[in-house]
Protein backbone atom coordinates (compact mmCIF):
# COMPACT_ATOMS: atom_id res chain seq x y z
CA UNK A 1 0.00 0.00 0.00
CA UNK A 2 1.49 3.51 -0.59
CA UNK A 3 1.79 5.47 2.05
CA UNK A 4 -0.32 8.46 2.66
CA UNK A 5 1.19 11.86 2.55
CA UNK A 6 0.67 14.80 4.65
CA UNK A 7 -1.26 16.34 2.06
CA UNK A 8 -4.02 13.28 1.79
CA UNK A 9 -4.17 13.87 5.58
CA UNK A 10 -5.07 17.21 5.28
CA UNK A 11 -7.76 16.89 2.41
CA UNK A 12 -9.04 13.99 4.56
CA UNK A 13 -9.25 16.34 7.46
CA UNK A 14 -11.35 18.88 5.78
CA UNK A 15 -13.30 16.42 4.06
CA UNK A 16 -14.80 14.76 7.12
CA UNK A 17 -13.51 17.14 9.74
CA UNK A 18 -13.28 15.59 13.56
CA UNK A 19 -15.74 14.98 16.34
CA UNK A 20 -16.56 18.05 18.58
CA UNK A 21 -15.24 17.84 22.04
CA UNK A 22 -18.41 18.23 23.51
CA UNK A 23 -20.14 15.91 21.33
CA UNK A 24 -20.70 12.05 22.10
CA UNK A 25 -18.09 9.84 20.99
CA UNK A 26 -20.31 6.75 20.48
CA UNK A 27 -19.95 3.69 21.88
CA UNK A 28 -17.62 3.65 25.03
CA UNK A 29 -14.15 2.96 24.25
CA UNK A 30 -12.27 -0.35 25.53
CA UNK A 31 -9.86 -0.13 28.22
CA UNK A 32 -6.21 -2.14 27.46
CA UNK A 33 -7.78 -2.56 23.87
CA UNK A 34 -8.04 1.14 22.58
CA UNK A 35 -6.46 2.89 25.56
CA UNK A 36 -4.46 2.34 28.55
CA UNK A 37 -4.63 3.43 32.10
CA UNK A 38 -1.47 4.36 33.83
CA UNK A 39 -0.63 2.01 36.23
CA UNK A 40 0.52 4.95 38.71
CA UNK A 41 -2.09 8.34 38.18
CA UNK A 42 0.35 11.75 37.29
CA UNK A 43 -0.46 14.78 39.44
CA UNK A 44 -2.24 17.36 37.78
CA UNK A 45 -2.42 20.94 37.22
CA UNK A 46 -5.27 22.21 39.20
CA UNK A 47 -8.35 22.80 36.48
CA UNK A 48 -6.62 22.09 33.79
CA UNK A 49 -6.40 18.06 32.30
CA UNK A 50 -3.15 18.03 30.45
CA UNK A 51 -3.03 15.97 26.84
CA UNK A 52 0.03 14.95 25.40
CA UNK A 53 1.32 14.55 22.54
CA UNK A 54 4.64 11.93 22.27
CA UNK A 55 6.62 12.03 18.74
CA UNK A 56 9.53 12.05 16.70
CA UNK A 57 10.91 14.13 14.18
CA UNK A 58 12.21 11.28 11.84
CA UNK A 59 9.00 9.36 12.49
CA UNK A 60 6.64 8.81 8.96
CA UNK A 61 3.51 8.22 11.14
CA UNK A 62 4.53 11.31 13.57
CA UNK A 63 4.29 13.64 10.21
CA UNK A 64 1.54 12.17 9.11
CA UNK A 65 -0.39 12.52 12.23
CA UNK A 66 1.24 16.25 12.44
CA UNK A 67 -2.08 17.91 10.84
CA UNK A 68 -4.46 16.12 12.65
CA UNK A 69 -3.35 16.90 15.85
CA UNK A 70 -2.63 20.97 14.98
CA UNK A 71 -6.36 21.01 13.46
CA UNK A 72 -7.55 19.07 16.34
CA UNK A 73 -5.80 21.73 19.10
CA UNK A 74 -7.58 24.65 17.39
CA UNK A 75 -10.65 23.71 19.38
CA UNK A 76 -9.64 22.88 22.58
CA UNK A 77 -11.71 24.30 25.86
CA UNK A 78 -9.85 26.76 28.36
CA UNK A 79 -9.56 23.72 30.45
CA UNK A 80 -7.52 21.45 28.17
CA UNK A 81 -3.82 22.42 28.11
CA UNK A 82 -1.73 20.99 25.24
CA UNK A 83 2.14 19.84 25.06
CA UNK A 84 4.16 17.97 22.04
CA UNK A 85 6.68 16.22 23.55
CA UNK A 86 9.79 14.65 21.56
CA UNK A 87 11.25 11.56 22.96
CA UNK A 88 14.86 10.80 22.49
CA UNK A 89 15.75 7.15 21.92
CA UNK A 90 19.00 7.75 19.86
CA UNK A 91 21.38 10.32 19.69
CA UNK A 92 19.79 11.80 16.75
CA UNK A 93 16.64 11.84 18.18
CA UNK A 94 17.99 13.23 21.06
CA UNK A 95 19.32 16.43 19.09
CA UNK A 96 16.04 16.93 17.89
CA UNK A 97 14.90 17.09 21.43
CA UNK A 98 17.11 19.65 21.94
CA UNK A 99 15.84 21.15 18.95
CA UNK A 100 12.47 21.20 19.42
CA UNK A 101 13.51 21.87 23.37
CA UNK A 102 15.14 25.35 21.51
CA UNK A 103 12.47 26.29 19.76
CA UNK A 104 10.35 26.08 22.70
CA UNK A 105 13.00 28.12 24.67
CA UNK A 106 12.60 31.09 22.06
CA UNK A 107 9.03 31.13 21.56
CA UNK A 108 9.41 30.03 18.28
CA UNK A 109 8.07 26.59 18.36
CA UNK A 110 4.41 27.16 17.44
CA UNK A 111 5.47 28.77 14.24
CA UNK A 112 8.50 26.56 13.27
CA UNK A 113 7.18 23.03 14.10
CA UNK A 114 6.01 22.15 10.91
CA UNK A 115 9.02 23.34 9.08
CA UNK A 116 11.33 20.47 11.35
CA UNK A 117 8.82 17.74 10.29
CA UNK A 118 9.40 19.15 6.79
CA UNK A 119 12.92 19.47 6.54
CA UNK A 120 13.59 15.99 7.54
CA UNK A 121 10.65 14.42 5.38
CA UNK A 122 10.07 16.85 2.44
CA UNK A 123 13.56 18.37 1.89
CA UNK A 124 14.53 15.48 3.28
CA UNK A 125 17.78 17.44 4.65
CA UNK A 126 20.45 16.00 7.00
CA UNK A 127 19.73 17.49 10.53
CA UNK A 128 21.88 14.35 12.43
CA UNK A 129 24.61 16.55 14.11
CA UNK A 130 24.67 20.14 15.82
CA UNK A 131 26.47 21.94 13.09
CA UNK A 132 23.57 20.65 10.57
CA UNK A 133 20.80 21.64 13.07
CA UNK A 134 22.50 25.25 13.95
CA UNK A 135 23.03 26.18 9.90
CA UNK A 136 19.26 25.02 9.55
CA UNK A 137 18.11 27.23 12.55
CA UNK A 138 20.04 29.89 10.89
CA UNK A 139 18.16 29.27 7.30
CA UNK A 140 14.88 30.06 9.39
CA UNK A 141 15.39 33.30 9.91
CA UNK A 142 16.99 32.51 13.49
CA UNK A 143 19.39 34.47 14.85
CA UNK A 144 22.66 32.02 14.92
CA UNK A 145 24.32 33.04 17.95
CA UNK A 146 20.98 33.63 20.08
CA UNK A 147 20.08 29.89 18.73
CA UNK A 148 23.52 27.88 19.48
CA UNK A 149 23.49 29.94 23.43
CA UNK A 150 19.67 28.40 23.88
CA UNK A 151 20.32 24.67 22.31
CA UNK A 152 23.60 24.61 24.41
CA UNK A 153 21.74 26.25 27.51
CA UNK A 154 22.18 24.15 30.65
CA UNK A 155 19.22 25.70 32.72
CA UNK A 156 16.28 26.16 30.34
CA UNK A 157 16.29 24.33 27.25
CA UNK A 158 17.95 21.04 29.21
CA UNK A 159 15.41 21.72 31.63
CA UNK A 160 12.67 21.09 29.04
CA UNK A 161 14.54 18.25 28.10
CA UNK A 162 14.37 16.05 31.38
CA UNK A 163 10.66 17.47 31.70
CA UNK A 164 9.80 15.50 28.45
CA UNK A 165 12.00 12.40 29.20
CA UNK A 166 10.35 12.26 32.69
CA UNK A 167 6.54 12.88 31.22
CA UNK A 168 7.96 10.15 28.49
CA UNK A 169 8.33 7.96 31.03
CA UNK A 170 5.65 8.44 33.79
CA UNK A 171 3.55 7.36 30.48
CA UNK A 172 5.52 4.58 29.52
CA UNK A 173 5.78 5.19 25.73
CA UNK A 174 7.21 2.92 23.73
CA UNK A 175 5.98 3.58 20.79
CA UNK A 176 5.29 7.25 18.59
CA UNK A 177 3.00 9.09 17.80
CA UNK A 178 1.51 8.14 21.27
CA UNK A 179 -1.05 10.82 23.31
CA UNK A 180 -1.22 10.72 27.24
CA UNK A 181 -4.68 12.12 28.78
CA UNK A 182 -5.29 13.77 31.90
CA UNK A 183 -2.13 11.88 33.66
CA UNK A 184 -4.57 8.82 33.75
CA UNK A 185 -4.57 7.77 29.84
CA UNK A 186 -2.47 6.75 27.00
CA UNK A 187 -3.99 5.63 23.56
CA UNK A 188 -2.36 6.21 20.12
CA UNK A 189 -3.29 6.07 16.25
CA UNK A 190 -2.44 2.13 16.13
CA UNK A 191 -4.49 1.37 19.52
CA UNK A 192 -7.78 3.11 19.22
CA UNK A 193 -7.39 2.50 15.34
CA UNK A 194 -7.17 -1.42 15.44
CA UNK A 195 -5.94 -3.75 13.07
CA UNK A 196 -6.15 -3.12 9.54
CA UNK A 197 -6.77 0.89 9.48
CA UNK A 198 -4.93 3.35 7.54
CA UNK A 199 -2.82 6.31 9.18
CA UNK A 200 -6.20 8.81 8.68
CA UNK A 201 -8.49 6.67 10.80
CA UNK A 202 -6.19 5.46 12.77
CA UNK A 203 -5.47 8.85 13.47
CA UNK A 204 -9.11 10.43 13.26
CA UNK A 205 -10.10 7.19 16.08
CA UNK A 206 -7.25 8.58 18.25
CA UNK A 207 -8.40 11.99 18.69
CA UNK A 208 -12.12 10.85 19.25
CA UNK A 209 -10.83 8.80 21.82
CA UNK A 210 -9.05 11.32 23.44
CA UNK A 211 -11.99 13.26 23.62
CA UNK A 212 -14.12 10.29 25.00
CA UNK A 213 -11.50 10.09 27.82
CA UNK A 214 -11.49 14.10 28.08
CA UNK A 215 -14.95 14.25 28.48
CA UNK A 216 -14.50 11.20 31.54
CA UNK A 217 -12.00 13.38 33.36
CA UNK A 218 -14.16 16.44 33.31
CA UNK A 219 -17.66 14.08 34.12
CA UNK A 220 -15.21 12.73 37.33
CA UNK A 221 -14.43 16.50 38.53
CA UNK A 222 -18.00 17.33 38.60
Amino acid sequence: MKPISRRDFSVCLAATGLPALSQAQGAAPVEGKQYLRLAQPLAATPGKIEVYEFFLYTCPHCFAFDPLVSAWVKQLPADVSFRRIHVGVGAMHKLHQRLMATLETLGRLADLHEAVFKAIHVQHLDLSDEKAIIKFAASLGLDEAKFTSAFNDKFNTQRRIDQAASLAKSYGVETVPAIGIGGRYMTSPSLAGGPGKNAVSGGQAALALTNQLIQQLRSAKS
